[in-house]
Formats: C-alpha cells, sequence, structure tokens
C-alpha cells in the first residue's frame, strides 16, 4: 500500500513538472509580437511598393488598431481614437471577463491590414503560426474572446478609413505637371507621372485641415544669377561637385526611396526599400527595446509616431501641389549644366518643402515626447536593406541628418528641407498638445 501511494505521489510530482515546463514553453513575449506584427507590415508594404504617403497611411490605422485593443491591460492609458477627428465610440471589453490583450491587438492589427494592402496572403503563415501559440496557452473562451474583441476593434478602426477620402483620390487622372516657368514636370531618368497629388485632400487624424501648418512660400522662380531662386540652385549645383565621403554615405543612408529605378545600358531593373516612414516605425522599434517599454507603451509609441507622420504626410503633400515648385534636375539642366543629374534619383513630385523633413521631424519629434530629448542609439533599421547602420544622440539629430541628405542628395534646396522640417516639428507639437500627452 506504501509503495503505491509513492508511485502515486511520482506520478502526480512528474504531471505537475511536465504541466508547468509546458506551461513556461508556451508564454509569450508580448511586447516581441508586437514588434514582429509591425515588421511583417513593413515587409509587407515594401512587397507592394506602397508609395510614402499611402504607407503612412497604412502604419497609422494598422498601429491605431492594436493600440486601441491592448491599452485595456493598463487603465492608466487613454484613447488616442477618440481624441482623433472622424472615430466613432469604440468597443470596450466585457467586464469581469479574461482577455488576453496581446491577442486581441494581434486580431486588430492584421484585420486592418487585410483591408488596406495587397498581398495578404503572405501574412497567413505568420498569423497561423502566432495564432496557434496562444491558443495553446488560453482556455478556448479566453482565446475566443480576446479574438471577437480584437477583430471588432479593426473593424471600428476600418469605419474611419473609409470615409478618409482614400477612394476618392484613387479615381484621379494623372498629373504631369506643368511646361510654365517654374513649375514642376517629370524629372528624368523615367519621367512618371506624380505620386498621390491629391493626399492634401486626405482628412486629418488630428490636424484642423491640411493647411494648418503651411510654411511660407519659395524663394520665387528667376531666371536672374542675382536672385535668390538662382543662387541656391548654383549652391546646390557646386555642392553636388565637392560632397565628401560622409555626405554622400549620409545621402545614400537616408534615401528610403520604395522604388528606384537602376538603368544598366538597355536593361532596367528595380530595388525596393522601405518608405521614410517604414525607417522611423524601424527606429520606434529600437526606442521601445533599448527603454524596455512594455507592450501597451511599445503599442503606443508605433500609434502616435504613425499618426504625426500621417498627418504631416498630407499636410507636406497639400503644400507641394499647391506651390507646384520645379525640382533642381530641372533648372539645373535648363540653365547651368545639361548633362547634370543629381546623386539620388529625383522622385516623381514637386520639391517644395522636403517630403522627409517633415515627416522625420514630426516622427523625431513625437519620440521625443515618449522617450526624452537625449536618447541615444544605433539606427539597424536599414541594416538589412543597404547594409548600413549610423549612431545618433537623439531623435531631433536623426532628423536633422535626414533633412541634409536630402541636400546632399541633390534634390532638395536649404530652404526646403529647413521649411520641411519646420512644418514636421508643427504638425507634432499641436498633436502633443491636441492629445495631452504627459
Amino acid at each position: 500500500m506504501h509503495n503505491l501511494k509513492t508511485s502515486i505521489s511520482i506520478l502526480l510530482t512528474c504531471i505537475t513538472i511536465t504541466a508547468c515546463k509546458q506551461k513556461e514553453q508556451s508564454t509569450i513575449n508580448e511586447t516581441e509580437v508586437l514588434h514582429q506584427n509591425e515588421d511583417q507590415l513593413t515587409q509587407l508594404i515594401i512587397f507592394d511598393v506602397f508609395s510614402p504617403p499611402v504607407a503612412s497611411r497604412i502604419y497609422a490605422y494598422a498601429s491605431l488598431a492594436s493600440y486601441e485593443a491592448m491599452r485595456f491591460k493598463n487603465d492608466k492609458y487613454e484613447s488616442i481614437a477618440a481624441k482623433l477627428h472622424g472615430f466613432s465610440t469604440l468597443p470596450q471589453p466585457e467586464k469581469n471577463k479574461s482577455y488576453n490583450y496581446t491577442l486581441a491587438a494581434t486580431k486588430a492589427f492584421f484585420t486592418v491590414t487585410r483591408k488596406v494592402t495587397f498581398s495578404v496572403d503572405s501574412l497567413k503563415g505568420y498569423e497561423d503560426k502566432l495564432y496557434a501559440r496562444f491558443k495553446g496557452m488560453l482556455d478556448d473562451s479566453t482565446f475566443a474572446r480576446s479574438v471577437a474583441f480584437g477583430d471588432t476593434v479593426g473593424k471600428a478602426i476600418l469605419k474611419r478609413a473609409a470615409k478618409d477620402n482614400y477612394m476618392q483620390t484613387r479615381a484621379k487622372p494623372k498629373f504631369i505637371g506643368s511646361n510654365a516657368p517654374g513649375k514642376w514636370h517629370p524629372t528624368p531618368p523615367d519621367y512618371l507621372d506624380a505620386v498621390e497629388y491629391c493626399w492634401g485632400t486626405m482628412k486629418t487624424f488630428a490636424l484642423d485641415s491640411s493647411g494648418q501648418f503651411a510654411p511660407p512660400p519659395p524663394p520665387a522662380y528667376s531666371k536672374s544669377k542675382e536672385s535668390e531662386y538662382f543662387k541656391q540652385n548654383m549652391q546646390l549645383y557646386d555642392q553636388s561637385k565637392k560632397l565628401t565621403k560622409e555626405q554622400k554615405d549620409i545621402a545614400r543612408y537616408w534615401d528610403d526611396n520604395p522604388f528606384v529605378m537602376q538603368h544598366t545600358g538597355h536593361m532596367m531593373f528595380a530595388n525596393k526599400k522601405i518608405t521614410p516612414g517604414g525607417h522611423w516605425i524601424g527606429i520606434t522599434a529600437i526606442a521601445c527595446k533599448q527603454a524596455k517599454a512594455d507592450a501597451v507603451k511599445t503599442a503606443q509609441a508605433y500609434a502616435l509616431t504613425s499618426v504625426a507622420m500621417f498627418d504631416a504626410f498630407i499636410c507636406c503633400w497639400q503644400e507641394k501641389f499647391k506651390s507646384a515648385t520645379i525640382r533642381p534636375v530641372s533648372v539645373i539642366n535648363d540653365e547651368i549644366d545639361p548633362q547634370w543629374l543629381p546623386m539620388l534619383q529625383t522622385p516623381p513630385f514637386p520639391e517644395y518643402p522636403s517630403g522627409h523633413s517633415t515627416i522625420t521631424r514630426s516622427a523625431a519629434v513625437m519620440l521625443t515626447k515618449l522617450f526624452g530629448d537625449k536618447f541615444a542609439f544605433q539606427d539597424t533599421s536599414d541594416l538589412r536593406y543597404i547594409g548600413m547602420q549610423r549612431h545618433f544622440d537623439s531623435f531631433v539629430q536623426a532628423a536633422n541628418e535626414a533633412s541634409i541628405s536630402r541636400y546632399y542628395g541633390g534634390i532638395h534646396y536649404v530652404n526646403s528641407v529647413n521649411a520641411g522640417a519646420d512644418q514636421g516639428k508643427k504638425v507634432s507639437d499641436f498633436i502633443i498638445q491636441k492629445l495631452k500627452l504627459e
């Protein structure tokens, strides 16, 4: 009898140990799941070659959905969407019911992603494996309840996306500019029509309108060698002839052109890379990991940074197509050197202000608010795409370098990068005040 009791005791102990080990193996790193979700989205955006403005829309809605589900894990976090334009009251979890909010955030994230991107089949394997891991660690009712809640949040976010004027911008004819003096027209080497020329009509999240922080007009077009306008072209042209290795590296590092056309004789091919917004989503991930941010803080950082960039793109594009300023390559070819080409490939839209400067400063200001103004970090966001990484002592230092990179690359004037940076700062300062971020 004693031996039987001993055997049963040993058996129960083994079962308990095995169960504990299985439970340990089935735990999930919540913050890492959120980072992986965003990375999957970045890869999808690269694959589908979304333009930078459209990519900002995708990041914003998906990241907002993730946060609005994730925030219920910590009562101190409030809804972001409730303080933005056009969002209806979002779903709430049932009281006294169990939820896994990381699972809910993941479901909300991909519910949105699947509606605002194209190649969603590429996500299936990732999602299936992730949901299987959650299913292995949760009881059936908690799993089902969490998935249902996340899906409901995602669909509520999509209701706003359906009325932000995006679909109306899809039906517009192509914009090929004008031959009027000083006005933008397609640029070499591929002479593409303009990207997203109606983006200024998109409904902003936080700003009152797309023209709220319009920069002052750019220098008036002039062929006079004594004019401010002509002098800035000579400044850029002269600078392009004496770029240092460091300046070339800076230009190349921050290019972030999602679809650069390469020409070799009669052959032509394209290199796909991250967008400027995708680069700063990567920096957001680095900041969260370095600061050891928890899952809710991480979801908040992605949401706020992407919201800031979304509104910044709308403001910037509104001014770009309002002023419709000609690109340096067009002026220099006509008036200074017909053989000259900038180091970077000129993007297909007007020059003023610099889009990189606007959105990178908006992201930098928001991240500074979240993580501090002396946040040093190693930026590895572009490492797997171009094999480069750089160190920065602050987010604003990184944004400043991104701005001047466009001047080194020969595609923007100094005045334009400064105007864009000022606009981006104003956008995020306004959002921070509107949301009353502490």
